[in-house]
């Protein structure tokens, strides 16, 4: 994968609309991308990076570069809950009076992440689901022994809880909901110029994990799958995702995720017939990255995000009665269906 997408800078993507690409501290996407859209009230802001030092003066110089400051943001639309898109922009949104904008499907999670009586991971659990013992006491390893600070990743001013148009002021957005990534998902169209802010919801090199937000669902995969016929049924519009360069179809990429998860269905359910029973062991029959590593080549963090794909995977077959699904404990066992 070509890392120039994440080179630092402020880089015109149509008229309006600039693209900044902001460092992430500690896994292999390098960078987010913040798009700065230009308004007559000011600027409106989709995501806002990681709230870390590094981040941060880059975020400033790059809106230097284009001739404003902090104080000229009028708004952040977060697209997701997720740590690198929400709490720069819930930093920064109350520094300078700039709403933030985030999908109510993400409120559960953040109820759980100010949930002070919460005593355990979320997380825990379900690696116990997936059949990931050793990886679970991995886990709790790597985690601090106290919860972290939670300073930035206050509640946002605005939920928003259904598809609407949203006036900027010579511009328009569609507010598109597309649970899956997280069930708050938003994605935002500008239709007249032919554009998709994209999120994590498609990506251009990429499949986006599935699964990876404290208030489990059971169905994430199928949610996921819809959202993106969601966003397939729209026109065929330019594709400015969260993570990787700008890409003309929105269209091509959508048909591209969807056959690579037709392929991983396809490929879980065969794995049980061999006789894997748990999302664990399945994930260890399955080709990973785009190095198709095995299962235990990963890093930790990779390794639990491949549990909690793979267990979503089975979860959508059991669903549609491609596997029965029994639980042993509190650990769920696939099989092949009765006859």
């Amino acid at each position: 994968m070509s890392h120039e997408w994440t080179e630092p800078g402020a880089y015109p993507v149509a008229p309006g609309v600039t693209r900044i690409p902001l460092p992430l501290p500690m896994d292999g996407l390098r960078a987010v991308n913040v798009y700065v859209i230009e308004t007559d009230q000011g600027l409106v802001l989709i995501d806002g990076g990681w709230a870390i030092p590094e981040s941060r003066s880059l975020f400033e110089s790059s809106l230097r570069q284009l001739g404003y400051l902090l104080r000229d943001i009028r708004r952040f639309l977060v697209t997701h809950v997720h740590r690198d898109h929400y709490t720069q922009a819930y930093v920064v949104g109350k520094e300078v009076g700039a709403p933030v904008v985030l999908g109510l499907g993400d409120k559960a999670s953040m109820d759980l992440m100010h949930d002070d009586s919460l005593r355990s991971d979320p997380n825990l659990v379900r690696l116990e689901l997936a059949g990931a013992l050793e990886l679970a006491a991995g886990w709790r390893s790597m985690m601090p022994a106290e919860r972290p600070s939670i300073d930035d990743y206050g509640m946002p001013d605005e939920w928003l809880d259904r598809d609407l148009a949203i006036d900027l002021g010579g511009r328009t957005l569609d507010a598109v909901s597309t649970p899956g990534h997280t069930q708050g998902h938003y994605v935002f169209a500008d239709s007249a110029a032919g554009l998709l802010f994209a999120g994590d919801h498609v990506l251009p090199t990429i499949t986006p994990s599935i699964g990876f937000e404290p208030k489990w669902v059971q169905q994430p995969l199928r949610d996921f799958l819809d959202s993106l016929a969601k966003v397939r049924a729209m026109p065929d519009l330019r594709l400015l995702p969260a993570h990787g360069p700008v890409t003309e179809s929105s269209h091509a990429r959508i048909d591209e995720l969807v056959a690579h998860h037709d392929e991983r269905l396809a490929l879980c359910e065969k794995a049980v017939a061999d006789g894997a029973a748990t999302a664990w062991e399945v994930a260890g029959e399955l080709p990973w990255t785009r190095r198709q590593r095995r299962r235990d080549e990963l890093g930790p963090f990779d390794a639990v995000l491949a549990a909690f794909e793979t267990l979503a995977h089975l979860e959508l077959l059991a669903l549609r009665g491609d596997l029965a699904r029994t639980t042993d404990g509190a650990t769920a066992r696939f099989s092949a269906p009765p006859p």
